[in-house]
């Protein structure tokens, strides 16, 4: 968990200030936004071969490649002079952050009794939505008040100590299952139900991390923006430590429920927020409908299939989030171009009966992960 603070914080430092640096090296805008995508699609399109390797190696060794991988490229963006150096020093990044990702939530997995997978992953998202929480709010801090080198740095170190922190790690998650003879493959099938689900309840997640700010200034609403993701987390975390021990006992469906509900309460939240207090009530309800859901179908994920798929399980749950990732801003940057702005979220609630149809095809399946003792 440690670990995963660690490579988190490297990536998600970085992330909110590439595009910024990048311009900083007199590098245009359209290549800016180009170099900063980059990394995103390296990960999804290594997703699957990240899977398949951390089924067939051990996960400290994975991690150990993921890790230095990101703190060679997080070096390298010092030296970096131009726009090849940045976008070879990205793409190394997302090389490093897809077999971060996938390596040590399956070693995670590996490290704990299956009867408690749920309560392991919430702790796991704990610590990543901590990372996501803390990196980017001291990175543009600390950024304003001594530059982007200082952070890079930062962020590099971060990089080194998830590699120190691994190392006191005794079970090296080696795979007990021989594999020579199974094929490479692009998907877990029994996880996909889940990473599709996930996908698309990410969407509104994703457009209102793109573009709250653009959303309230445009609607000209006296809100404290800054706000939004602050309570998001306080709330997430507070959530996560509350319903620990019911991951593992409670069946997907009743999960799934109680996002849907709080995910169309958000987004008419947004579509109606005056001040301060709906805003922060969005957030709260966005934490249940898209916070809960990142466990839930992480778990779920690796409960549906087998000992031996568990690398891949993730990847395909990971598929999923890069896909609502990559979706999400381009949505968010399409609407308005469609539709007037009051329409801007109400559109997206067209994500609940297609979520609904998934889980009303693939329920059995689902909600049969979690087993009774």
């Amino acid at each position: 968990m440690l670990a995963t603070f660690f490579y988190q914080f490297s990536i998600q430092a970085i992330n909110p200030l590439m595009n910024g640096y990048a311009r900083n090296l007199g590098i245009n805008s359209a290549f800016a936004g180009i170099i900063v995508g980059v990394m995103s699609i390296t990960s999804m399109l290594l997703r699957p071969f990240a899977g398949n390797l951390t089924d067939r190696i051990s996960k400290y060794r994975l991690a150990l490649i993921g890790g230095s991988l990101c703190a060679i490229s997080d070096f390298g963006y010092l030296f970096a002079s131009n726009v090849t150096w940045l976008l070879f020093f990205r793409i190394i990044n997302g090389v490093g952050f897809v077999l971060c990702t996938v390596c040590l939530a399956t070693w995670m997995a590996f490290l704990v009794p299956r009867q408690h997978l749920g309560a392991a992953m919430g702790y796991y998202g704990l610590l990543n939505a901590l990372a996501m929480a803390i990196a980017p709010a001291l990175a543009i801090s600390i950024y304003q008040r001594l530059g982007y080198k200082f952070i890079i740095i930062l962020a590099a170190l971060s990089a080194v100590a998830m590699v120190v922190v691994i190392q006191l790690i005794d079970n090296h998650a080696k795979p007990s299952v021989k594999l020579e003879g199974q094929h490479f493959k692009l998907i877990q099938r029994d996880a996909l139900p889940v990473a599709i689900i996930f996908s698309l309840l990410s969407i509104p997640y994703f457009v209102t991390q793109a573009d709250i700010v653009m959303y309230v200034q445009e609607r000209h609403l006296s809100i404290t923006v800054s706000l939004f993701f602050l309570c998001y987390s306080i709330a997430l975390i507070i959530i996560r430590i509350l319903l620990k021990n019911y991951f593992d006992t409670i069946p997907f469906g009743i999960w799934f429920s109680i996002c849907i509900i709080a995910t169309i309460g958000y987004i008419i939240l947004l579509t109606i927020m005056q001040n301060n207090f709906e805003m922060i009530l969005a957030a709260i309800l966005m934490a249940i409908g898209f916070g809960v859901m990142v466990s839930v179908s992480q778990s779920t994920s690796l409960l549906l299939a087998p000992l031996e798929e568990q690398g891949l399980a993730n990847a395909t749950y990971y598929l999923g989030s890069d896909i609502g990732m990559s979706l999400g801003p381009i949505i968010g940057g399409i609407l308005p171009t469609i539709f007037p702005l009051k329409f801007f979220y109400p559109v997206m609630l067209l994500i609940v009966p297609l979520t609904a149809i998934i889980y009303l095809f693939n329920r059995r399946k689902l909600n049969s992960a979690v087993q009774y003792n």
